[in-house]
């Protein structure tokens, strides 16, 4: 009588949910086509033979297909005091085959924030509030004379967020234009990036 239980346990479940799906007393098998001006039920709504729900597929996703935009190209810093906000990444190569030397740098109102691992920290972030310009692209323009002079092999950028605007800068030392440039950010540039 025991092993009997499990299965009559079983058959009264199944017929009392075919009972409920079905709307019928008694779980008749009767036609469930709707009355005539009655709203239809959709087939994934109705239950199937064995008393389980048909599973229904999600609805597509409503996403467009058209890709983000691309970020803003960084546009040039203001010249003159700014606000001393900064999160950058500075990355000197002293010379050929030497290995890069990597800082972070952050300030907020012009003072070094903990996670800046900089060298000289109090002294970019003072730069910077005085004058956030000096981190514009250093590259001279087709149209500016720059003196044939050699600074040495280093090189540098800088890449993040100053006062808001995005900076993507790189120095050098090959001409006189991009060794002015790098003199005016030395203070952001770091210790590794005086001559050798």
């Amino acid at each position: 009588m025991r092993s009997l239980w499990p299965s009559a346990a079983a058959l009264a479940i199944t017929a009392g949910l075919l009972t409920a799906c079905t709307g019928t007393p008694g779980g008749g098998n009767q036609s469930s086509s709707p009355a005539p001006g009655s709203p239809s039920t959709s087939p994934s709504a109705t239950a199937s033979a064995s008393g389980t729900a048909s599973s229904t597929s999600p609805a597509p996703d409503t996403e467009t297909t058209v890709p983000a935009p691309p970020p803003g190209a960084p546009t040039a810093l203001p010249t003159g005091p700014g606000q001393g906000n900064a999160e950058l990444a500075i990355t000197v190569l002293p010379g050929e085959g030497a290995a890069a030397v990597n800082y972070t740098l952050v300030c907020e109102s012009g003072k070094p924030a903990a996670e800046s691992n900089h060298p000289a920290a109090d002294a970019a972030c003072a730069a910077l509030k005085k004058n956030a310009a000096l981190l514009n692209n250093s590259a001279p323009g087709k149209d500016q004379a720059c003196t044939e002079q050699y600074g040495g092999p280093q090189k540098a950028t800088v890449t993040g967020i100053v006062d808001g605007t995005a900076v993507d800068s790189s120095f050098a030392r090959t001409n006189g234009c991009e060794i002015s440039a790098w003199e005016a950010a030395k203070d952001v540039l770091g210790a590794a990036g005086g001559a050798v």
